[in-house]
This record gives C-alpha cells, sequence and structure tokens, in this order.
C-alpha cells in the first residue's frame, strides 16, 4: 500500500468515526431554522434564543467538531467520537431544558457536560504534533487546525457567561 492509499483510508476511517456528529448537526441547523420560522406566529416563549442557540451551538459547533475530527484528528477520532456525540447532545438538551423550565442548575449541568466535550477535543487536537498534513501542505493544515482550536476555546470562554446569565435571568 502506497503512502497516499494509506493516507486515504485512514482519513476514511476517521470520516466514518465522526460521522454521526456532522449529520446530527445538519439536523439541529435545519431544527432551528424552523423554530425560527414559527416564534413570531406561535408566539413562542424564548423562541428566537432557541433557534439561535439550535443553529449556532447544537448546530453549526456540533458539525464543525464532526468534520474537524475528520480532516484533522490525527490518531483517536474512532474511540472518542461516542463521548463527543452523547456529551454534546446530553449538555446541549440539559442547557435547551433547563433554560426554558428556568432552572438555572440543570442549565450549570449542561455547560459542564459541553465544557467537558471541549476539552477533549482541544486534547485531541494537540496530543500529537501536526507532522503529516492529508492534503494542502503542512502550513494550511496548521492553520485549519489553530482556526478549530479557536471556536473551540470562544464556545468554552462563552460557557460560564450563558451560565452566568441563566443564574442572573432566574436568580
Amino acid at each position: 500500500m502506497t503512502a497516499q492509499a494509506a493516507s486515504v483510508a485512514s482519513l476514511s476511517r476517521r470520516r466514518r468515526a465522526s460521522g454521526l456528529l456532522v449529520p446530527i448537526g445538519s439536523c439541529f441547523i435545519v431544527l432551528g431554522g424552523l423554530v425560527a420560522a414559527v416564534t413570531g406566529p406561535l408566539e413562542l416563549y424564548r423562541g428566537s434564543w432557541l433557534a439561535a442557540y439550535l443553529v449556532l451551538v447544537c448546530g453549526v459547533a456540533q458539525y464543525t467538531i464532526g468534520r474537524a475530527d475528520a480532516l484533522l484528528d490525527p490518531v483517536s477520532t474512532s474511540r472518542s467520537w461516542p463521548a463527543k456525540v452523547i456529551g454534546w447532545n446530553t449538555g446541549n438538551a440539559a442547557v435547551v431544558v433547563g433554560t426554558l423550565a428556568a432552572a438555572p442548575f440543570v442549565v450549570d449541568a449542561g455547560g459542564l457536560v459541553l465544557l467537558s466535550v471541549l476539552v477533549g477535543c482541544l486534547y485531541e487536537l494537540y496530543r500529537h504534533p501536526a507532522t503529516a498534513a492529508p492534503s494542502g501542505g503542512l502550513r494550511v493544515f496548521r492553520r485549519l487546525r489553530h482556526a478549530y482550536a479557536a471556536m473551540l476555546v470562544l464556545l468554552a470562554v462563552s460557557i460560564p457567561v450563558g451560565l452566568l446569565l441563566a443564574h442572573l435571568r432566574h436568580g
């Protein structure tokens, strides 16, 4: 097997391993759009917040984590994806339910689960040095890794802000 064939096979395995994150994230993006469409006519309580949360956090972030795993994670995506799928969706469910039910401690629990997933993603990303790029050259590969890391850090920093807002709103 040539080095290129081995690289393609490895990328294929990683894409299969993180494959649930991408379609679930895509579904949340569509669901958030549907919620946004009915928020006004149905006068949904916190509908605009829910639509934005479903699209951005449940959808776009999950989709990006899945795509980044498939493209950037050099080693263990196949072992960690169940924790990411379960953790990300359970944490988001707790945040949504806690927010809609005015239960800030449920939001806290969900936020902690989400934070643990983000820390795990960062750990996996930088556990091994970027010495081999699947395509596009090492410089582009490193820039993609850093952009993905920046997104993970931005999400992690936003969690305490959201938790504080949940307590201020209901405290």
